[in-house]
């Protein structure tokens, strides 16, 4: 069901759109995160930058970790997308079963350590990221799908 699971804080944009979702030739997009389906402007946005044939869901990460976990999307082929660390996490914490977490775009801000051109994390980010690989989640930092699919803890210093 979940074909993959990545964490941008872009959500749905062109790489996701475009290259991601073609390559995995998912049916369903589903953006789990509490602020995205409280933003009318957000909502639209991710609704125009969605592919065409492709469903969308936007839920609060406790919802769509019901909605999964109730079987709702069985049918179809799901990309998992929340906008951080700690949405991905809550996903894992309830159960959801992850096929792996790619984190894919998280900018650079002061305070936090950059792994890699396109990924930068806090402290925080960097525990939660080392409790799902001890639940036995693969985790890596890929930003498109030509690119190594190495784990992120050869980034992780």
């Amino acid at each position: 069901m979940i074909t993959h699971m990545r964490i941008d804080e872009r959500l749905i944009h062109g790489q996701v759109a475009s290259v991601w979702t073609n390559f995995l030739g998912c049916s369903r997009i589903i953006v789990a995160n509490d602020e995205a389906p409280k933003s009318e402007m957000q909502i639209a946005a991710l609704k125009l930058a969605c592919p065409t044939g492709v469903k969308l869901s936007i839920l609060g990460v406790a919802k769509a970790a019901a909605n999964i976990l109730a079987g709702k999307y069985d049918g179809d082929k799901v990309f998992l997308i929340t906008r951080n660390v700690p949405d991905c996490k809550r996903l894992a914490d309830a159960g959801v079963p992850l096929p792996g977490v790619n984190v894919g775009n998280l900018a650079h801000h002061e305070g936090l350590q950059k792994i890699k051109k396109s990924v930068s994390l806090s402290q925080e980010d960097i525990e939660l990221i080392r409790q799902m690989i001890a639940m036995g989640i693969r985790v890596t930092a890929q930003m498109i799908p030509d690119e190594s699919d190495a784990s992120i803890e050869t980034f992780l210093k």
